[in-house]
């Protein structure tokens, strides 16, 4: 009996370490890789975001590792993560590898996207031309201008089914943002969830869609689990509890979760 007890004891000793590792890796639901620009005006809001991603991945079990460009980046490096979040980073300034490597993990669908704000800065910045791939992944769009003295505007849902919009009321505001006017509506080319009422802009702004300005959408043409949300500008964001919601529905929808 004491041969035995102490064979277990030795067998259990020896099994420790795999079994923490698996504790340690069933604990960790997903990983997120989030990518933001060091500095700028929009700074607050990616402050702001680091502290609510703390608190929101202790209580969903994932981890957040964040980048400041894309030379890292490459398809062995991507396939360590389950979302991707452009959290302030343009479609522009990617290296060629990383540019191909995300390309190929949206269209296959081995990796989820959350993108924000300027993941629709396309057109001609920095000296830097357009990247044709992501303006048809956002819908075939292209910058032409946006409301530099910002403007508070209510957000209408329009898919209150999506996941993304689950628990989200139908209408909400959102203040001081520089919404943005694109050449032309992506919403032949993608499912939009939500958009923004011009006519409630305040103050009042000549830079307008037209009427149909979706804010939120998902790309349905590849595989990849996709959401992007326009709103992004400022750190008050966060205090907004329709837009948290719709971060959060988006971070677990875009893991699978």
């Amino acid at each position: 009996m004491r041969r035995f007890r102490r064979y277990l004891f030795v067998l259990f000793v020896a099994m420790l370490p795999a079994a923490l590792a698996w504790a340690q890796q069933s604990a960790t639901s997903f990983r997120v890789l989030a990518i933001a620009e060091k500095g700028g005006i929009h700074q607050p809001f990616v402050d702001a975001a680091k502290i609510w991603l703390g608190k929101q991945a202790a209580i969903d079990h994932f981890t957040v590792e964040y980048i400041e460009d894309t030379k890292e980046i490459n398809a062995a490096y991507l396939a360590r993560y389950q979302v991707f979040v452009q959290l302030n980073y343009p479609p522009y300034n990617w290296t060629p590898e990383a540019a191909a490597a995300f390309t190929e993990a949206i269209e296959k669908g081995t990796i989820g996207w959350v993108g924000f704000h300027h993941a629709t800065l396309l057109g001609e910045f920095d000296g830097f031309p357009m990247w044709p791939w992501f303006s048809r992944f956002m819908g075939d769009i292209r910058f032409s201008n946006y409301i530099p003295k910002f403007a508070t505007a209510t957000v209408h849902v329009e898919t209150t089914a999506h996941p993304v919009m689950k628990g989200v009321p139908a209408t909400f505001t959102i203040e001081n943002e520089e919404w943005y006017q694109w050449n032309r509506s992506p919403r032949p080319n993608v499912h939009v969830l939500a958009n923004v009422d011009e006519d409630s802009y305040s103050p009042d702004s000549p830079v307008k869609m037209g009427g149909d300005h979706p804010v939120i959408w998902s790309n349905e043409h590849v595989k990849a689990r996709n959401v992007y949300i326009f709103m992004g500008h400022h750190g008050e964001l966060f205090h907004n509890t329709a837009f948290t919601t719709i971060f959060h529905n988006a971070l677990l929808w875009a893991a699978g979760r």
